[in-house]
């Protein structure tokens, strides 16, 4: 992968991953496999968990982008991941707004800093 980027790996409902697609991030690897999951009322768990894990195991991804209320159905993966790259982040969706107390990843930040920290 000398002089390429890493990738930006998306896990949402059909409006945020079809919005990432359209601004680029869609990709395939070498073996073909996507980027990307979209995740609909019928998609089991366990192939959500499934995609989560293969994102992290894939050398080519540098940052996972799911929507929050996704990450909520796999708490115990995300929870699970401590390394840093890939990095997780949690998003809001069209349907389901940002609830900062329920990201794990920011959760965890928060713990690292104290108030002298930031000053």
């Amino acid at each position: 992968m000398a002089g390429r980027g890493k990738l930006i790996a998306v896990l949402g409902d059909e409006d945020t991953v079809t919005g990432f697609l359209l601004g680029g991030v869609g990709e395939l690897d070498k073996h073909r496999r996507p980027n990307f999951l979209v995740v609909e009322k019928e998609t089991a768990l366990a192939e959500i968990e499934e995609a989560f894990r293969g994102f992290l195991c894939r050398d080519d991804i540098g940052i996972i982008l799911i929507n929050q209320f996704i990450a909520e159905m796999i708490r115990h993966a995300i929870d699970a991941h401590t390394k840093s790259i890939p990095a997780v982040l949690e998003i809001p969706s069209k349907e389901h707004p940002y609830d900062a107390s329920k990201d794990s990843i920011l959760r965890r930040a928060k713990g690292m800093f104290t108030a002298e920290d930031l000053r």
